[in-house]
């Protein structure tokens, strides 16, 4: 991974050189606690030693002996989002659908889509307690059944060491993979947690491992050494002198998906006790038309990081006698993109608006793992800085109580707070 950090200087929002280099201090402290916490496999740390800890041949061994046409991964935000982020990314001929939302419409849709009889389910949950997760697979299992399909023979749990989901795999003998101790969801994507999808629609696990630890070799005690650092650090000055929002705009389709995982990393991770940035998601060029005029001409409290591949495959423009478009033709798509990056780059440093170059070699299993490892180091770095508690989630979790009161699945004081609703209804 590499990351520019040049046009996050000196602009509106008055970041220097000389800013980051007192910074540079604590990033060196902030380095020497995160590699404590590893050595000690600490929660949330831990996450950070998976490109050594995750068996790959555990995942290989629970994916053989399949050979569907669909998957379908049921799990909700970290259960289901590393896992997208990998097959959208690297493609190939399996049909990957996510069940992380329980829409009714769109469920309905999605389960209409597939043929069940040449279709694997992994359900992921590592409480095994999830509504949303448990929910989903009881209609996908009621589906299967309905359709004559044998749901035991084409369904494989990734859960923790106990719970629901592990005794119903015990009980079935169905394949199951151990969610990694010590690793919250959102930091899960290099685990059995977002590999197996992936394993299964034939990505080469070892080099995803192998990318991750390359970019865990370059951690050091220095923002100016480390490209996860670099940008960790960046992010996190520019929060505190008024940066609120940190739109991540990808210049590749396929790395869309990719903008959607950072935002839960992000703003989970970091959004406590007033602190952090909010996750805003966009896609280069398409967006250039539309929200990149907020970002250059809006309020001065945003970065934007500019996300591509140095290499991708690309595609002629034909020669043309068009007036007016004879500057296209014998060019490429390619040579478009990357104009179109270029150009919305240097838009926002011309209007003093911060910006941060992300860059990976290629769009492949190497440099995917490069990049979400060191998006996840990032984090940890900028939740150090910020003093916040990086690995915890209580405003997610006191939504799902109040769910779950409203359910009735327990007797949850959140839930009270629902009718003291203050409403003020136009019709």
């Amino acid at each position: 991974m590499y990351v520019d950090i040049g046009n996050a200087l000196d602009g509106d929002l008055g970041l220097a050189r000389e800013d980051l280099d007192a910074l540079d201090g604590r990033v060196a402290d902030a380095h020497e606690r995160i590699a404590r916490g590893r050595a000690d496999s600490e929660h949330g740390y831990a996450a950070l030693n998976l490109p050594e800890t995750c068996d790959p041949d555990a995942i290989r061994t629970a994916a053989a002996g399949f050979d569907p046409d669909h998957l379908l991964t049921v799990g909700i935000g970290g259960s289901a989002l590393g896992a997208a982020t990998l097959t959208d990314a690297l493609g190939g001929d399996l049909d990957c659908r996510y069940l992380d939302n329980v829409d009714p419409v769109w469920v309905a849709s999605i389960l209409a889509g597939v043929d069940l009889s040449s279709t694997v389910v992994n359900v992921v949950s590592r409480s095994g307690t999830t509504a949303e997760t448990l929910s989903n697979f009881l209609v996908v299992r009621e589906a299967m059944e309905a359709a004559g399909v044998d749901w035991t023979e084409r369904t494989v749990v990734t859960t923790g060491a106990s719970g629901n989901l592990r005794a119903m795999a015990d009980q079935h003998d169905l394949p199951a993979l151990d969610v990694p101790d010590g690793v919250p969801g959102r930091f899960s994507a290099l685990s059995t947690v977002g590999l197996f999808a992936a394993e299964l629609a034939g990505a080469d696990l070892d080099a995803l491992l192998a990318g991750a630890a390359a970019e865990a070799d370059r951690l050091a005690g220095s923002l100016y050494e480390s490209p996860a650092y670099a940008y960790g650090a960046t992010t996190y000055a520019l929060a505190e002198r008024g940066a609120v929002t940190n739109a991540v705009m990808p210049y590749a389709e396929s790395l869309e998906r990719f903008a959607e995982w950072f935002a839960q990393l992000w703003a989970e991770s970091l959004g406590k006790d007033e602190h952090g940035q909010t996750p805003a998601r966009a896609l280069g060029a398409t967006d250039q038309h539309s929200q990149l005029q907020l970002y250059r001409a809006g309020p001065a409290d945003k970065l934007v990081t500019l996300v591509r591949p140095r290499e991708a495959d690309d595609v002629a423009i034909p020669e043309t006698d068009l007036e007016g478009l004879s500057y296209l033709g014998g060019s490429s798509l390619g040579e478009l993109l990357d104009a179109e990056f270029r150009a919305t780059e240097a838009s926002l440093a011309a209007a003093g608006r911060e910006n941060v170059r992300v860059e990976l070699d290629r769009v492949d299993e190497h440099g995917l793992g490069e990049l979400l490892y060191g998006m996840e180091a990032a984090t940890v770095l900028y939740g150090e800085l910020a003093g916040v508690s990086t690995f915890t989630q209580p405003a997610v979790e006191w939504g799902k109580n109040a769910a779950r009161g409203l359910l009735g699945g327990g007797d949850f004081p959140e839930a009270d707070a629902v009718s003291e609703k203050r409403r003020l209804e136009v019709e």
